[in-house]
């Protein structure tokens, strides 16, 4: 299934959590689970705006985009980031009022069940679109699966604090526990914001990728080949290598372009998705970057 796909599918959960989560704040009239409810907002609004980030990161490079459109996917990372800020906040507002003045919950046993129904769904997606994030390196994917998994954890803490609630007959525990609830979902978007900017900074890639480089790099290095300034970056779901490959400066361009060719297949084919640009030069020539009149 592509990413797209598991985006749609989403949406539709979203859709249904979102009834589902409604009408158990609606039967109960309990503030914890409307904070659940709101947080479903926020999983629909940003699987839409995930949808059509992967759609414009899929489009090929252009003359005003020569190197694609892939970042796209960082905006929906920190747009969700912001939706969560905003529903954190609806959520505190909602909760304060309620501690300030408790007011007696209903049908809660059903309320719960609804709770409950709408977490497997979105349990089981996010472990669905995590899975599929991480093979098909989908930072938008990412993020989406992630805040279902939020929303699940949520969920558990409004039906433990309801069943509290119950017990003990404390109507203060319900609008304590939608307050959780929103500083839960607040670590959240701050987490969602960071990964978004720094992947609009061009963060290198993974420990992982960078070993599998070296690994390629470390096979074809001898006495007449050597490696150095090599910098990786990430870019949504595409990756990137950039390094220096130094070789006899007797050797003739078609036997350096040669090696170079190889050298090239080989790192992509070890990092799926990686492109290499190598630049040749002779073995007694260095480069020299970040001199001080460059920052001026």
């Amino acid at each position: 299934m592509q990413v797209s796909a598991y985006l749609k599918l989403s949406i539709a959960v979203a859709l249904t959590t979102i009834a589902l989560k409604t009408g158990a704040w609606w039967i109960s009239n309990s503030v914890s689970l409307l904070s659940d409810a709101l947080e479903s907002l926020v999983n629909l609004a940003g699987a839409m705006f995930a949808l059509a980030m992967v759609t414009v990161a899929a489009r090929p490079a252009d003359d005003d985009h020569p190197y694609g459109h892939h970042k796209a996917e960082y905006f929906s990372s920190g747009f969700e980031g912001v939706l969560i800020f905003a529903a954190a906040l609806a959520i505190v507002w909602a909760a304060v009022q309620r501690l300030l003045d408790p007011q007696p919950l209903q049908a809660v046993g059903l309320g719960i069940a609804l709770s409950v129904l709408s977490s497997a769904l979105n349990g089981a997606l996010a472990w669905s679109m995590l899975k599929k994030a991480r093979s098909a390196r989908s930072m938008a994917l990412e993020a989406d699966a992630r805040h279902l998994f939020t929303d699940v954890w949520t969920s558990a803490g409004v039906v433990a604090g309801l069943l509290a609630v119950t017990a003990t007959g404390w109507l203060w525990l319900d609008p304590v526990v939608a307050i959780a609830v929103a500083l839960n979902i607040l670590r959240e978007g701050a987490s969602l914001v960071r990964r978004s900017a720094d992947g609009l900074m061009d963060r290198a890639l993974d420990t992982d990728a960078r070993a599998e480089i070296d690994q390629v790099l470390a096979d074809f290095a001898h006495q007449a080949i050597r490696f150095d300034h090599i910098v990786t970056r990430r870019a949504g779901q595409r990756r990137f290598v950039d390094l220096h490959m130094h070789m006899p400066a007797a050797w003739s361009l078609g036997r350096a372009a040669a090696v170079r060719a190889s050298v090239e297949q080989a790192l992509m084919s070890a990092v799926p998705g990686l492109r290499a640009t190598i630049q040749l030069l002779p073995m007694d020539v260095e480069a020299h970057f970040d001199d001080a009149e460059d920052l001026i």
